[in-house]
């Protein structure tokens, strides 16, 4: 199969081209290295997906119209998984513009480029954040979105919404991801679990909100690579899925789990938790298993651990 990954030289798209790489698929990536965090650790994912003799990088923008409908044009993929936006609930609260252009105009540019190269099949990257302050738990496909907290859920909503539009019009098959709370090997330092870390290690006071009686279903990195490589090989129409782990740990104690893993104490400070915040995020798992055959296989100690090793060997 031959696989458009967008954002491939981020954290879940250099894990999961790696992965399609190693089961001998062809993968195209797109990337534009910007600098919401330091490019040298993106440039870093590109060089360990370089040693593969089936991957290709192409350095764009997906705001760059002409250019992604000449790259579907030329390569004419078999499916395209679409990860590149801009990411972050908090970082989007006062940059709407920039995250409807580049996650709502990018989707557009994305979608139409595969119709008109005739590119059949997409997997979208969504978020757990479009539930906003459900009170249903656990967040189930079926709840009614239209309350998001900040910026970002609201264009991963959009996306998943012109998602539809493109299936009922032009028939791509287009299958919305809903990731909970991704963390592993490569995760982005403005992500708690590398901000967590990197403050106990340097001694740095972070914020841990409202003391930590917060929970977060966290999920890790090469189960949600499972799952996407699952849904590219199945199209299924029009889908919305969650992947998370389905068992949400109380922030205090992954802080605790982090502690124990660096051998030092935590500096913290717990402010009340931004209306940006929900206070949980819980998965219902059962219609990826369903659908997907998708059973997280990592605990969280062990996907810590993982990270742990990853962090040092980085040189965090």
């Amino acid at each position: 199969m031959k696989v458009l990954v967008t954002g491939a030289a981020g954290f879940i798209g250099s894990n999961l081209a790696a992965s399609l790489l190693a089961r001998g698929d062809e993968v195209v990536g797109l990337d534009n290295f910007n600098d919401y965090y330091d490019p040298a650790q993106k440039r870093a994912n590109e060089a360990r997906l370089r040693a593969y003799p089936h991957f290709t990088m192409r350095e764009m923008d997906l705001r760059d119209e002409a250019a992604v409908r000449a790259l579907c044009a030329q390569e004419r993929f078999d499916a395209v998984a679409h990860l590149a936006a801009m990411a972050g609930v908090r970082y989007s609260i006062e940059r709407a513009p920039l995250y409807v252009d580049v996650n709502v105009r990018g989707t557009v540019n994305v979608l139409e480029a595969m119709r008109l190269a005739g590119t059949p099949h997409i997997v979208c990257a969504s978020t757990s954040s479009v539930y906003g302050k459900t009170t249903r738990l656990p967040f189930r496909e079926d709840d009614p979105l239209g309350k998001p907290l900040a910026p970002y859920p609201a264009t991963k909503i959009a996306g998943e919404l012109l998602g539809y539009t493109y299936h009922n019009l032009f028939g791509i098959t287009f299958t919305a991801l809903r990731f909970f709370s991704v963390y592993g090997p490569s995760g982005r330092p403005d992500m708690m679990p590398y901000i967590i870390t990197d403050s106990i290690v340097h001694d740095r006071v972070f914020k841990l909100y409202n003391a930590g009686e917060m929970h977060r279903d966290w999920t890790y990195v090469g189960d949600i690579v499972d799952g996407i490589i699952a849904a590219l090989d199945r199209p299924l129409g029009y889908e919305r899925i969650n992947l998370g782990r389905g068992h949400p740990v109380r922030m205090r104690d992954f802080v605790t789990m982090i502690e124990s893993l660096v051998g030092k104490p935590a500096r913290m400070e717990t402010p009340p938790a931004p209306p940006s915040e929900p206070p949980i995020t819980y998965a219902d798992i059962s219609k990826a298993r369903r659908l997907l055959g998708y059973e997280p296989q990592v605990s969280v100690a062990e996907g810590l651990a993982k990270f742990w090793a990853w962090y040092q060997q980085a040189g965090g």
